[in-house]
């Protein structure tokens, strides 16, 4: 069976949610004997960082301009030509935005799974067109798409009662055993101690709520802990500036860069507390990894983190700095019991292993072929 993949950036390493998912979804999919191939957004990949082959998975590298509004969809219509002559099996649509291009492939005779990852339009990054067409692209999905995937359960019953879709695939992100790191090169890297800091890991966009955090964080008198970050932004803009400088105020605070790999595992294995402040998500993968390293976490109090059901202190509304500011005192001083760690880790065994998320992403292809 062919498969072609449309919608993310590109595989390995690469920054985004869609793209985490989609590395370890196919590199386990192309072990059951499927014939894979991902469209690349050629920039993000420097020559030398690029595979004509990579864990079984063909990677073709198309051309994109480097820009926030036309990236995506220069990208998606050159993948789109790509399918069409190629006429795999079927394409797996990364997103509500290249969602857009189902119709053609449908004119064409071509099966197609739309994974939904966020309710993209409703966040702040995004202008009044590109929301409209964010919204086109869900409902064309939602409406054409011969099957559709949503990884959050609460955007599952949000899809359903907004288009009267009962019909819809609940197949969340996965996680990976942690991989225990012992202090070493990252946190001195970093002038960082373990157990000395609370983690973030996220992108530089509004949504993501660290605007929140760093004003939380500053209003603290003298903080036992120092605050982490560790993301970037994926074009510079004046919020990502602004994160930069409010952090480049206060020596406490440090900026890593976008991190993966070993050095993402160490910041993991060594953080007092994780906090998660988002206005909005889709199935936040880095509250997985966090949870799966047994780490004590702060989260916003929003539909998709509370289909966790985390003991009641770790959310906090978002938004609400004061309540933040409280909170991450109180919890980096409460840490985590033997209960509650053993806990957050069955619920990941349970829920989110990515053996079984591949397995019945496969078995959704072979229901479009028999």
């Amino acid at each position: 069976m062919r498969i072609m993949v449309l919608g993310i950036r590109g595989l390995p390493n690469t920054l985004g949610g869609a793209e985490n998912h989609s590395e370890e979804l196919y590199k386990r999919l192309a072990k059951k004997e499927l014939d894979i191939t991902v469209t690349a957004r050629s920039f993000y990949f420097a020559k030398k960082n690029r595979h004509e082959n990579w864990e079984g998975i063909r990677l073709l590298y198309l051309w994109a301009p480097k820009n926030k509004n036309f990236e995506t969809i220069f990208h998606v219509i050159l993948s789109l030509w790509i399918a069409l002559i190629k006429q795999p099996d079927v394409v797996h649509v990364h997103s509500i935005g290249p969602a857009l291009v189902i119709p053609i492939l449908k004119l064409f005779g071509i099966k197609t799974v739309m994974t939904h990852h966020s309710i993209n339009y409703q966040h702040e990054k995004w202008n009044l067109i590109a929301k409209q067409a964010l919204k086109w692209g869900e409902y064309i999905g939602l409406k054409m798409a011969d099957r559709v995937i949503v990884i959050s359960k609460a955007n599952q019953r949000y899809l359903q009662k907004k288009y009267n879709q009962p019909h819809l695939f609940y197949i969340p992100n996965g996680i990976n055993p942690p991989n225990i790191r012992k202090p070493g090169i990252t946190l001195k890297q970093f002038n960082i101690s373990p157990k000395k800091y609370v983690l973030a890991v996220s992108r530089f966009v509004p949504e993501k709520g660290l605007h929140d955090l760093l004003s939380a964080y500053s209003n603290i008198k003298n903080p036992p802990f120092d605050l982490v970050i560790a993301g970037s932004a994926d074009y510079k803009t004046k919020y990502s500036s602004k994160i930069e400088q409010t952090a480049q105020k206060n020596p406490k605070i440090i900026l890593t860069g976008f991190l993966s790999g070993k050095a993402l595992e160490e910041l993991y294995s060594n953080a007092g507390l994780y906090v998660l402040p988002s206005y909005y998500e889709g199935m936040p993968l880095t509250l997985l990894e966090a949870l799966v390293y047994g780490l004590p976490v702060l989260v916003s109090s929003i539909p998709q983190t509370r289909d966790f059901k985390l003991p009641e202190y770790r959310y906090f509304p978002p938004g609400k700095i004061k309540i933040l500011e409280n909170k991450l005192l109180e919890l980096y001083q409460k840490g985590i019991s033997k209960n509650e760690k053993r806990k957050q880790k069955e619920m990941m065994n349970r829920d989110f292993n990515w053996d079984q998320i591949s397995e019945k992403t496969h078995q959704i292809y072979q229901s479009l072929i028999i």
